[in-house]
């Protein structure tokens, strides 16, 4: 029985942020299970005080420990489902990396006027209407139906468990900027990568993402999808379909020259020519 877990939510994100992801995966009628939690820092999880208590790798262990002996098959998510697939590999079959960057400096959003003065209004709003309002301009920008529809799904998760305390926020932050991806241990294990990105994303930029994805050829395939931060509520349906895809992708042991939809000469460059993987060595 296949288990998907996209419990990881990102920055000053609850559990609630995977709603749609929930919804897709487990009311297919394919035997899908997933695990949803919030971060430490966020919700309903601890909240340490000192920045210190927070980095990708605890997270990622803390996801270990939710999860039990039994295992995933497959982790969505971005920078803690990258590090749980580099210190954690033989309980993964997949790995699909949801606007995400490689942490440090890519941590730094598009720089402009605009994403400049909604970061202040983020940080300085002072209710749960005046917060989901910023994070929506911030995530989502310019407003549409399914904007107005996210500030109701985020104004109601925040009301019931409370707007991120500093500490939290902080804390995350200090757990993005130091992350390394350790990215040559994850192409060693061999399983197959969906990096999935809105091309609007201003937080996480999508050339990051394609720079990452390029060094995890030949297993990565990556799929830009119209939308922001949140593309995974902006496109839902495509977004669950790429995770099915992977899924199944998986279990039928698909190779990854078949599975990516990346150039090897455009890859080449970002990879260190001594880190072969399995898979390079059976398909070439």
């Amino acid at each position: 029985m296949p288990f998907c877990d996209v419990g990881k939510a990102g920055l000053a994100g609850t559990h609630e942020s995977w709603k749609p992801q929930i919804e897709g995966l487990v009311h297919n009628d394919n035997g899908i299970q997933v695990c949803a939690f919030d971060n430490r820092g966020m919700g309903r999880s601890s909240i340490p005080k000192n920045k210190a208590e927070y980095s990708t790798r605890m997270m990622a262990n803390e996801c270990i420990v939710s999860n039990g002996p039994s295992g995933l098959e497959q982790s969505s998510c971005g920078m803690i489902a990258c590090k749980l697939a580099a210190i954690s590999p033989d309980r993964l079959l997949s790995l699909a990396l949801l606007n995400v960057t490689a942490g440090g400096y890519e941590c730094f959003p598009k720089i402009d006027r605009q994403t400049v003065s909604i970061a202040m209004r983020f940080l300085t709003a002072k209710t749960p209407e005046q917060r989901a309002a910023e994070y929506l301009e911030e995530y989502v920008g310019h407003k549409t139906t399914t904007r107005d529809i996210l500030y109701q799904e985020y104004l109601k998760g925040i009301s019931a468990t409370g707007m991120q305390s500093n500490y939290g926020f902080h804390g995350q932050i200090h757990a993005c900027w130091t992350h390394k991806p350790q990215l040559e241990a994850i192409r060693a294990q061999g399983f197959l990568i969906s990096v999935i990105h809105g091309r609007d994303d201003v937080i996480a930029q999508i050339s990051h993402a394609q720079r990452l994805a390029n060094k995890l050829y030949p297993l990565a395939r990556m799929i830009q999808l119209p939308g922001g931060h949140l593309v995974s509520h902006e496109r839902a349906k495509e977004v669950n379909e790429a995770l099915l895809d992977l899924i199944k992708a998986s279990e039928t042991k698909t190779s990854p020259y078949d599975w990516t939809n990346l150039s090897p000469e455009t890859s080449s460059k970002y990879q260190n020519p001594n880190c072969l993987t399995p898979h390079s060595a059976i398909y070439s």
